[in-house]
C-alpha cells in the first residue's frame, strides 16, 4: 500500500464522506428516472405525471398507485365530410366525453386516422367540465397536455398519439373536456358522428380558456380524440362493448349517458357499491352505427371499416381488457344488398372470439333483436336473423350469452320489439329499451376475464 505525504492510507475519512454522498445522490438520482419512465399497467409508457404549468400543480411527483383502464372511449369511423382541405384549421375543438370510472391521473388518445396530411397539433388540454351544461371548465382542474414531454405534436395520416399522463383527480361519473388547437390545414378530420353528446369549436387557441365564452359553435360529433385512460383504484380492468347504433346508443337521449354500456357500468358499480364481489371493471363503448361483421365501407382506409378489421385497434388495444361484449350482425342482414349468409355472420364472429381468446379474453355475446316493421325488414331476412341466433344460444359462438332479443321482443308478436322499448323506428331501442339491455345483462358473465385460458 502506497504511503500519502500526509501520512494518511487510501481514503481520508472526509474524503470518503464527500465520496458517499455523491454516491447516494447518484443512485436517488437514477432511481427517480427509472420510476417516472417505467412501463405502465397496459405496457406503453408513462409520460411525464405533472402538470408543466406552475400555477396549476407543477410538481414532478409520482402518480398514486393504481392499474390503467378505459374510462371512456369511442371508435374513429371516417374522414368528416366538409374538412377534406382545411381541416379544423385555426380552431380550437373541445369535446366532451363521460368518464365511466375514476382516478388520480389520466391519459388522451388522438387519432388522425382518416387524414391525408400530418396533424400538427400545437397546444391541448384536459379538464373536468365546470358542470352546467356548457363549455365551461373548472378552472382548477385545467391542464396542459405533452406528448413525450413537449407541448406540441404530429399525428401521421393514418397514425394515433397518446399523450403523457398528467395527475388530475377524475370523479367516476364526471364529463370531462378534451380540448385541441391545429393552426395549419390537415385535411380530413377523423371523427365519430353519432357522439350523442354535445362538443364545441371556438375560432383561434382557445385550448386553456376556462369560461367556455368563446366556444359559440355546437358539434354533435366527437373529433380526434378516441380514448380517455385513468390511473384508478375502483377498477381492475377494461369491458369493451363492440357494436353497432344499437352499442353505439343512436336514439338515446343526447348528453344524458342512456346507451346501454352506460347504464352496465352503473349497474356493475350499484352493485359493488353494495357489497356484491363481483370483478372490479370499467365499461367503454366501441360501437359504430351501420357496422358489420364482415364489411367496410369505402375508402382507403375504408369508412366504417369490418367488425373483423377494427376489432384489434378498437377492442383489443384498451388498456387491461379483461371481457369483450359483441352484439355485431344486424348490419350483415338488412344492409346485405342480396341476402346474407348466416354461417358466414356467425363465422366472422366466431373469428373475433378467437382473436380475443388469443389474448386471454372472455367473450359475452348478444342474440339479435328483431325489426319487423323496419324498412329493411323482409321475411327471408327475418329467416337470416333467426339462424344467427340460433347458433347463438347453443353456446358454441361465445364463451357466455346475454339474450337481448328474448329481453325485447314483443311477447305478442316476437318478430318485433316491445313498444315501449322501440324508439319508433322498429329497430333502435329507446331510452327504456337501452334500460332493459343493462338489466337483463347477468353481471356474472363477466366474472373470469383476462385468463390465460378460457
Amino acid at each position: 500500500m502506497t504511503k500519502r505525504r500526509d501520512g494518511g492510507a487510501g481514503v481520508s475519512p472526509a474524503r470518503h464522506c464527500v465520496l458517499l454522498t455523491a454516491l447516494i445522490a447518484l443512485v436517488v438520482a437514477i432511481s427517480a428516472v427509472i420510476y417516472l419512465t417505467v412501463g405502465a399497467d397496459d405496457g406503453t409508457a408513462r409520460g411525464t405525471l405533472a402538470d408543466d404549468r406552475p400555477h396549476h400543480d407543477s410538481s414532478a411527483a409520482p402518480a398514486s398507485t393504481g392499474t390503467w383502464v378505459g374510462s371512456w372511449a369511442t371508435a374513429p369511423v371516417g374522414g368528416e365530410p366538409g374538412t377534406e382541405i382545411q381541416g379544423l384549421a385555426g380552431h380550437s375543438v373541445r369535446n366532451v366525453v363521460h368518464a365511466d370510472t375514476g382516478g388520480t391521473s389520466a391519459r388522451i388518445t388522438l387519432s388522425n386516422l382518416y387524414g391525408q396530411s400530418p396533424l400538427t397539433l400545437t397546444h391541448a388540454s384536459v379538464a373536468l367540465s365546470a358542470g352546467d351544461g356548457t363549455a365551461a371548465a373548472d378552472p382548477a382542474s385545467m391542464r396542459r397536455l405533452t406528448f413525450d414531454g413537449a407541448t406540441a405534436v404530429v399525428v401521421p395520416p393514418g397514425g394515433q398519439v397518446v399523450s403523457d399522463a398528467v395527475r388530475l383527480a377524475v370523479p367516476h361519473d364526471s364529463d370531462v373536456l378534451v380540448t385541441t388547437y391545429s393552426p395549419t390545414p390537415s385535411g380530413p378530420v377523423t371523427y365519430h358522428p353519432h357522439a350523442r353528446q354535445i362538443s364545441y369549436v371556438a375560432t383561434g387557441d382557445r385550448t386553456e380558456d376556462a369560461t367556455g365564452t368563446p366556444y359559440t359553435a355546437q358539434t354533435p360529433y366527437w373529433r380526434y380524440v378516441t380514448a380517455l385512460d385513468v390511473l384508478s383504484n375502483e377498477a381492475d380492468g377494461t369491458v369493451v362493448a363492440f357494436g353497432d347504433s344499437i352499442t353505439d346508443g343512436i336514439t338515446s337521449t343526447t348528453d344524458a349517458n342512456r346507451r346501454w354500456p352506460d347504464l352496465l357500468s352503473d349497474r356493475l358499480r350499484t352493485a359493488l357499491e353494495s357489497g356484491s364481489r363481483l370483478p372490479r371493471y370499467s365499461v367503454v363503448n366501441a360501437g359504430i352505427s351501420a357496422n358489420q361483421v364482415l364489411a367496410s365501407g369505402l375508402g382507403r382506409p375504408p369508412e366504417n371499416q369490418s367488425g373483423l378489421d377494427r376489432f384489434g385497434r378498437d377492442a383489443l388495444s384498451r388498456p387491461n381488457i379483461k371481457v369483450v361484449v359483441i352484439d355485431l350482425g344486424v348490419n350483415d342482414i338488412l344492409r346485405n344488398p342480396g341476402l346474407a349468409d348466416p354461417d358466414r355472420v356467425v363465422a366472422g364472429l366466431r373469428t373475433l372470439v378467437a382473436q380475443a381468446h388469443a389474448h386471454g379474453l372472455k367473450v359475452v355475446g348478444a342474440t339479435l333483436m328483431p325489426f319487423q316493421g323496419h324498412r329493411g325488414c323482409t321475411r327471408a331476412r327475418e329467416a337470416v336473423r333467426q339462424q344467427i341466433n340460433a347458433q347463438i344460444r347453443t353456446g358454441t359462438v361465445y364463451d357466455a350469452v346475454v339474450d337481448f332479443d328474448k329481453a325485447l321482443r314483443d311477447p305478442y308478436d316476437p318478430r318485433r320489439l316491445r313498444p315501449d322499448y322501440d324508439s319508433g323506428d322498429h329497430l333502435h331501442p329507446s331510452d327504456r329499451g337501452f334500460a332493459r339491455m343493462a338489466e337483463v345483462f347477468d353481471l356474472r358473465s363477466l366474472e373470469g376475464g383476462g385468463q390465460t385460458e378460457l
